[in-house]
């Protein structure tokens, strides 16, 4: 689990496909010493699992379905990409829950300076965008971000300069692909709704509504609506 809150930058020294799988070897700052074989490292908001450590050489190993749905699968040597490491339970939460299981790519469509930040536009397809509400949260290259606009099949969010400095985002141009992690509430609060409609071989299908909740005590008396 992590926060998108991203601690450093790393660069990509080798990247190794075998199969429909890869190792990706990458270069990391001082900061990161204290990992060890076996952690959880996010990488631009995809969580990977170091296997070997040789120096500030971490190792890291990608499955077959983290390439095909992240932008890691044309991820190049030299590329830099954003670091975080897992969450500590005693740590603050300074952006929002990130699994590090990234939904799919986005792709930067715009990006304008507005004094002393930049908003940018990134767009995506619908079956994502279903989830994004105005002032919501979503993770991009694994930065936590609020949405600041949303559109048909895009959203806006702004970047301020802390947020430019200590990550990769502006260095992306238009047209480039970023990965995109939904937040997860949405996702468990779509699943249950959606499963709630759906018969089982326990029951019938049911469905949280208006009425529903009023014969369990959430009613207009209660002053619930």
């Amino acid at each position: 689990m992590f926060t998108g809150i991203v601690e450093g930058i790393g660069e990509v020294r080798n990247i190794r496909f075998l199969g429909s799988e890869a190792t990706v070897t990458i270069r990391v700052p001082a900061l990161f010493s204290d990992c060890h074989p076996g952690d959880s490292l996010a990488l631009d908001g995809v969580c990977l699992t170091i296997t070997s450590i040789k120096g500030d050489l971490f190792t890291l190993d990608v499955s077959a379905e983290t390439l095909k749905r992240s932008t890691l699968g044309a991820i190049k040597q030299g590329a830099v990409v954003n670091l975080e490491r897992a969450l500590r339970l005693s740590d603050r939460l300074g952006g929002h829950l990130v699994s590090g299981h990234v939904d799919g790519t986005g792709i930067l469509e715009k990006i304008e300076k507005v004094e002393r930040s930049w908003i940018i536009q990134i767009g995506i397809d619908q079956p994502l965008s279903r989830y994004l509400i105005k002032k919501g949260s979503i993770a991009v290259d694994g930065i936590s971000l609020t949405i600041n606009r949303c559109m048909a099949n895009s959203f806006d969010v702004t970047i301020i300069p802390q947020t430019a400095s200590i990550t990769t985002i502006l260095r992306k141009r238009v047209g480039d692909r970023v990965n995109i992690e939904i937040d997860m509430i949405s996702k468990y609060i779509e699943r249950f709704l959606s499963h709630d409609k759906v018969a089982t071989p326990e029951g019938p299908a049911s469905r949280i509504d208006r009425d529903m909740l009023i014969r369990y005590g959430f009613g207009e008396a209660n002053g619930h609506f």
